[in-house]
């Protein structure tokens, strides 16, 4: 880590660290211990609150529009979806989003896309909580994380738990081939024992407490982001994790209420803005960029969710007026369309147990709703099919 970097206003402080390669060479360095978040907002310059503003807009758009169509919850699991192979994408594991949308969730072949549906599981869990109006803690998040890295070659014995190991971020372009890593990285976050956990804990905290009067929501959630990835609390999955708490903070504050918003494809798409910005906090306490990046990045993300969602919306639609043109009658075929647009794969039984069917009764509609143009087959099984609706995957697909 380059110490040079790190202003007189660095958000924070620089410790020694030591330790031994496991080649048993000792090594010293430093780590870099962030102030604890207060409870004012940092200051900020003018752009920066103009993007605020404008975020704050797009959220209450998003929301809106949500709360006024039938069954938000519909698009849950498409944004879901999205979601998980974008912040998969942000830690390096790439895999086609069309392969993401059509996964069953048991899907274990591929180590990547494991990766990518224990993020489904993940989020669902931390859903949940919200939509029980608990919170979390320490022990909660160190759940998901061991949920997330499950069976992947990230496990270690001690996933699921505060990380007993110094870690390092990046690597500096300017380091030299030889360098040991932690001198390498760009990035030395606090290292392990009990003053972590309570970093951990005291975010967790902050992240739920009520900071309306003092702090924008979006400022807020920028800062409970930033003290999350600063002080790297888990040995794997920080990134995904740390992303996944700003729809849960953004839930806590009440300033969403349906957790459709995908991030990480905006993120994703600004890799090295988004960890510029970051650093920028730690090295020289520069909320304005970081803030403005980041509530720039909720903005455009909550319009693009949004759009997406009138889009699926509008598609539904024109599949229900579709189906009056044809022979079928019967009301399963609506409300199989309604599972249609809220899951872009599915299998005969998958839609026959989300109907309250017999697999024979489900199997004789899809295959009639196929003959008409409304579903279509997918893929290339021969057992256990799988099908959609064409219009449903290319709207996805187009993002």
């Amino acid at each position: 880590m380059d110490v040079e970097l790190f202003q007189e206003d660095a958000f924070g402080d620089l410790a020694p660290v030591s330790g031994s390669t496991p080649a048993g060479v000792p090594w010293q360095h430093v780590a870099f211990l962030p102030r604890p978040l207060g409870l004012e907002s940092p200051q900020l310059d003018a752009a920066s609150y103009r993007r605020v503003a404008e975020a704050r807009a797009s959220l209450a758009a998003l929301d809106a529009t949500a709360s006024r169509l039938l069954n938000p919850r519909m698009f849950r699991t498409a944004s879901l979806r999205l979601e998980a192979q974008a912040t998969a994408a942000l830690e390096g594991t790439y895999v086609p989003l069309e392969r993401v949308l059509a996964a069953d969730d048991d899907d274990t072949s591929d180590p990547d896309l494991l990766e990518v549906l224990n993020y489904l599981a993940v989020a669902r869990q931390a859903f949940s909580w919200s939509e029980q109006g608990r919170g979390w803690g320490v022990r909660d998040l160190s759940e998901l994380q061991a949920l997330l890295v499950r069976g992947t070659a990230t496990e270690r014995e001690y996933s699921g738990q505060v990380r007993p190991i110094q870690v390092v971020i990046g690597r500096r372009e300017s380091a030299s081939p030889g360098e040991l890593p932690i001198k390498a990285a760009r990035y030395v976050p606090p290292p392990p024992g009990p003053d972590l956990e309570a970093r951990l804990r005291d975010v967790s905290d902050w992240m739920q407490a009520d900071h309306s009067e003092a702090i924008d929501p979006i400022v807020a959630a920028a800062m409970g982001h930033y003290a999350f990835e600063a002080a790297h609390p888990f040995h794997d999955g920080n990134g995904r994790i740390g992303r996944l708490l700003i729809v849960m903070q953004l839930l806590a504050s009440r300033t969403l209420t349906e957790p459709t918003l995908t991030v990480s494809p905006w993120f994703e798409a600004r890799r090295t803005e988004y960890y510029d910005a970051l650093f920028g906090v730690s090295a020289r306490s520069d909320w304005s960029t970081w803030v403005s990046f980041f509530a720039r990045g909720l903005g455009e993300s909550a319009d693009a969710t949004r759009a997406r969602m009138l889009a699926l919306v509008s598609v539904q639609a024109d599949l229900k007026e579709r189906l009056q043109s044809t022979p079928i009658r019967t009301a399963n075929a609506r409300i199989l369309i309604d599972y249609a647009v809220g899951h872009a794969t599915f299998t005969v039984g998958q839609a026959a147990a989300a109907l309250g069917m017999s697999h024979a009764g489900a199997k004789k509609l899809i295959d009639s709703m196929v003959t008409h143009g409304l579903l279509a087959p997918w893929g290339k099984r021969n057992y256990n099919r799988q099908f959609h609706a064409p219009e449903v995957m290319r709207t996805l697909l187009q993002g």
